[in-house]
């Protein structure tokens, strides 16, 4: 994360006020993305560009007032819902077929800017936040106990599969509909509620730290059937690996469960696995990876899995952290 520090003449409108802290920080990330489907398959360059910002100011009393936005741009994926064309009969990573052939000629994401902003005050241990909100279940431990490969292939290890409240990279996310949230932490100690318009949405979530593992339990009330009840995890280390169990009740759309674990096989290389299973899976989701160290903030990431649909995605890049 880079830091730059601007006088309030450019900044702040306000008198009496000295300084505000910007930090800029985010990622680069670009490589090859395989994918296999029913439908055929498709060898594609995927990246992603993101840039945070993060700005804040604290009062005389200590308190801190701030705001997130992100500026993204990526090849991959979906963009407001909206169908990119080509070799998409699967969908999955649609695409755009510039020369009518059936193939992906390259997948195309529809806009590039800035999302929406998530606004906070914090002091000690409380936070409060409103708008693109970070969500109590999305931010819950042991929702991502990996990240797999250069691009998180299908998130299948995601129990709760996103049926909540998230903080959107890419579009207004909670902000376009009233997002508020309140997290608070004291020693070991941490919960986070949330709630928003979206199908009026209450959800919170606990966990506690001891002896190396952490345990977190959520729970949602929400006007969506397919939305996440409830959700626990738990996490820690065994032996050489660190292990994640989670498991999720998503409403009408039945329960899924997740084993995730990542090791050590060098002083600059660790693996990740993970098995996944649900309800609404057309198939057991699994999948290994491997990330290796490079220095300065660079790695070279890859790895396979099978998702929940039968598909295989393989893929191997570059990421780089600023």
């Amino acid at each position: 994360m880079k830091k730059v520090l601007f006088a309030t003449t450019a900044l702040v409108a306000t008198a009496g006020v000295a300084a505000a802290d910007v930090t800029f920080g985010g990622y680069g990330r670009f490589g090859i993305l395989y994918v296999d489907t029913a439908a055929g398959d498709s060898t594609d360059i995927t990246s992603r560009f993101r840039l945070q910002i993060d700005a804040t100011a604290e009062s005389d009393a200590g308190v801190t007032f701030g705001a997130r936005v992100r500026i993204q741009q990526d090849n991959d994926g979906l963009a407001n819902g909206i169908d990119a064309g080509g070799d998409i009969s699967d969908g999955v990573f649609p695409g755009v077929d510039a020369d009518n052939d059936g193939d992906r000629d390259f997948r195309g994401r529809q806009e590039t800017g800035i999302n929406g902003v998530r606004f906070f005050a914090r002091s000690g241990g409380l936070e409060v936040g409103v708008g693109n909100i970070f969500g109590a279940l999305e931010f819950m431990p042991g929702m991502y106990p990996i990240d797999l490969g250069l691009t998180g292939h299908s998130y299948d290890y995601t129990a709760y599969n996103f049926r909540g409240d998230a903080y959107d990279s890419d579009t207004n996310g909670a902000a376009g509909s009233n997002g508020v949230e309140v997290m608070y932490s004291a020693g070991d100690f941490s919960m986070h509620i949330s709630a928003s318009d979206t199908s009026d949405r209450l959800a919170a979530h606990f966990a506690y730290t001891f002896s190396g593992w952490t345990v977190a339990l959520g729970l949602q009330d929400s006007d969506s059937a397919t939305d996440t009840e409830l959700a626990f995890s738990v996490g820690g280390s065994v032996g050489i690996a660190d292990v994640t169990l989670a498991y999720a009740d998503n409403g009408t759309s039945g329960d899924h469960w997740v084993l995730a674990g990542r090791f050590d096989v060098g002083a600059a290389t660790n693996i990740e696995a993970y098995v996944a299973d649900a309800d609404y899976f057309a198939e057991t989701s699994y999948g290994v990876d491997f990330n290796h160290d490079l220095g300065g903030g660079t790695s070279l990431r890859g790895g396979i899995s099978n998702n929940n649909a039968g598909n295989t995605l393989v893929d191997l890049g570059v990421r780089f952290n600023f």
